[in-house]
């Protein structure tokens, strides 16, 4: 059994996403120390949570492809332009929203982002960057950054890689055609991604980023689960993940919540920035 207190087991070892942070909140895998600061929002441990595990225990039920979904491995952010989150040293925070634009929601998160003067990333589909591009010309005037999310949103390991790259690079000409730019960032749908689909994406000048803190804002739960859910797991360099769209999903809770989550961060010295100020890189590829 891999043992977390072990460095040649390391490289093994899982990357979890699509819901779960790097530290579980009930499973807390000792986190480097961070300023004070960062950790004043909640209790790092509820009382329903363990205090404790064995050293060399993973919490099995989260490694079963079946109920996480996708994982891969630790060595694979060394090798390739591939991200969980950003630089630990820099008390700076990204938000990044998913699925958009639609004419509902995303209109709302950009007044809100207005409101505090804060830019995002936005990881568009393309089929709706052409059913809404006046919305994708607003989020670059005001400028907030767009990442490409594919254009219909499949599951990239279940498809050829014909049709990935075809997803990507449809994609990036219909978003560069309303932005100026062929966007250098990727969001695979569902974060399911695999080394073959890395490898191309990197021979290509992209950058694929995933996330640090999942919302899970398309449940459809209230302001105060998503803001909890924030500060629970905030740390230097998270990658806060959101969702912009459908039209049709219950994101008044996300919407709401950025009133909580920017000036509550922001009071404790977090800069929220872009993708590209974060990882000191362009916006195009």
């Amino acid at each position: 059994m891999m043992n977390y207190y072990n460095p040649l087991d390391r490289t093994r070892m899982p990357v979890p996403f699509q819901g779960y942070p790097y530290y579980y909140p009930q499973y807390r895998i000792p986190a480097p120390h961070y300023p004070q600061s960062w950790n004043a929002f909640h209790p790092p441990i509820k009382m329903n949570q363990i205090y404790s595990f064995p050293r060399n225990f993973i919490p099995t039920q989260y490694l079963k492809e079946d109920v996480r979904g996708s994982w891969t491995p630790f060595s694979w952010v060394e090798k390739y332009a591939y991200a969980f989150s950003g630089p630990y040293n820099k008390a700076e925070v990204a938000l990044t929203f998913d699925d958009g634009p639609d004419l509902v929601h995303t209109p709302l998160i950009l007044d809100k982002l207005k409101k505090y003067d804060v830019k995002a990333t936005f990881f568009l589909l393309g089929e709706n960057v052409e059913k809404y591009p006046n919305v994708v010309k607003r989020m670059a005037a005001e400028g907030h950054i767009v990442g490409n999310h594919s254009y219909d949103h499949p599951n990239f390991v279940k498809v050829s890689n014909e049709e990935y790259h075809n997803q990507i690079l449809k994609t990036g000409e219909i978003i560069q055609k309303l932005t100026g730019y062929f966007p250098k960032f990727i969001r695979p749908p569902y974060g399911f991604i695999n080394e073959d689909h890395l490898k191309w994406a990197n021979e290509q000048r992209f950058m694929i980023i995933q996330w640090s803190i999942d919302t899970l804002d398309w449940k459809g739960i209230s302001a105060e689960a998503i803001t909890e859910k924030v500060f629970a797991n905030a740390f230097p360099g998270s990658i806060i993940l959101q969702h912009s769209a459908p039209s049709g999903a219950k994101l008044e809770g996300s919407v709401k919540a950025l009133d909580l989550i920017i000036p509550q961060l922001q009071s404790k010295g977090a800069r929220f920035v872009t993708l590209p100020k974060m990882f000191s890189t362009s916006k195009e590829r």
